[in-house]
């Protein structure tokens, strides 16, 4: 047992660290995580409140869906990573590290007054749940889907879902993790934490696991250590942390069918701009900062047909959630919609000299 922020630990179990790694692996393995704070935000606001202090694209997460993103000073340093949760059940589920916990619950109440006090409907509530992560592939989805009430095929990677486990009702159920394996992190009431750890070690493929082996997983998978690897003197972009940037990016177009020209909409699935232009590197309590270009935002910038292709090209800056490569939009000509593709850039290979 190690004392880690304010807690006493366990380093590791008796099978010793290399046997637990391994096993996790191979098998599965239960990690007990409740030093981790969990924070529920509440209120109408509470999208509003977020964005004003991470990184990321919250508004764009549906039901259930979470990300990781990065809490930021004024100067773009990470103060933490977080994983924030848009639930089903009207909140936010914000899980942060302990290490960081009084620092971030001070920047997050001291945010929430400032909201409060110009009207904003927003509320904290610091939950006491334990949190339990089972970790490994393939053992752990066949290992919890014996006790789920849900079908586990149909929750993917950062998605959750409020169900009941082994009995215990009322655990929230993410498919995430710190391992690099399919995983879940299960928030489970604290008086029943026991109660479900028991039942899961009741399977001879779950090992319990400590701290030594958490590290050596993650870093296998090469996931940050905050206070190690990432802290306030490094910046996203510093940490190669760019994506969890809830931004637009610059992506290349391709259609059939008339031109695509500069300042033409570019339109998403339900016919509406996917250029919606939130904040960038906002520090701890700052309001989101629009864009100084706005009319470039959810629009193309440039276009033309390619002599080479055969086709039309454009580029233009769509929201981070629409940017991936053979994601199929549209492009407002002469108020038509036309279908357009996001595809890689360069469109025509270079041919560039580089000497041997």
């Amino acid at each position: 047992m190690v004392p880690f922020a304010g807690w006493t630990l366990p380093l590791h179990y008796g099978q010793g660290h290399l046997q637990s790694h391994l096993h996790t692996r191979r098998h599965c393995s239960l990690f007990d995580v409740s030093h981790m704070l969990q924070t529920l935000v509440y209120g109408r606001d509470r999208i509003r409140f977020m964005e004003s202090l991470v990184v990321g694209d919250i508004a764009e997460l549906k039901p259930g869906q979470g990300t990781l993103t990065l809490l930021t000073n004024e100067k773009g340093g990470i103060m933490d990573d977080l994983i924030i949760t848009n639930t089903s059940e009207d909140h936010l589920y914000v899980v942060s590290n302990a290490a960081c916990a009084d620092k971030d619950l001070a920047i997050l109440r001291d945010r929430a007054a400032q909201l409060q006090a110009t009207g904003s409907d927003v509320h904290l509530e610091v939950s006491d749940n334990a949190l339990l992560a089972l970790q490994g592939s393939p053992s752990m989805a066949r290992v919890l889907q014996a006790g789920l009430s849900d079908d586990l095929a149909k929750l993917s990677f950062m998605n959750s879902v409020t169900t009941t486990v082994f009995g215990v009702p009322g655990c929230r159920v993410t498919r995430c993790g710190y391992t690099g394996e399919d995983g879940v992190e299960i928030s489970v009431p604290a008086a029943r934490a026991v109660e479900l750890a028991e039942q899961l070690l009741g399977v001879p493929d779950v090992w319990l696991a400590g701290l030594a082996a958490r590290d050596s997983l993650r870093l296998e998978a090469g996931l940050c250590l905050y206070g190690n690897d990432i802290d306030e003197t490094v910046t996203p972009a510093e940490a190669g942390l760019m994506w969890t940037l809830g931004r637009r990016r610059r992506v290349g177009l391709t259609s059939v069918g008339p031109a695509i020209r500069p300042h033409m909409a570019i339109l998403g699935p339900e016919g509406r701009p996917v250029g919606r232009w939130g904040h960038a590197l906002t520090g701890a309590g700052q309001a989101p900062f629009t864009s100084p270009c706005p009319h470039i935002s959810g629009t193309v910038t440039s276009g033309c047909p390619s002599p080479c292709l055969g086709k039309n090209i454009a580029m233009g800056y769509v929201e981070a959630a629409h940017s991936r490569a053979g994601t199929e939009l549209t492009v407002e000509v002469r108020k038509k919609q036309h279908p357009a593709v996001i595809t890689k850039m360069p469109f025509v290979p270079t041919q560039y000299y580089m000497a041997k």
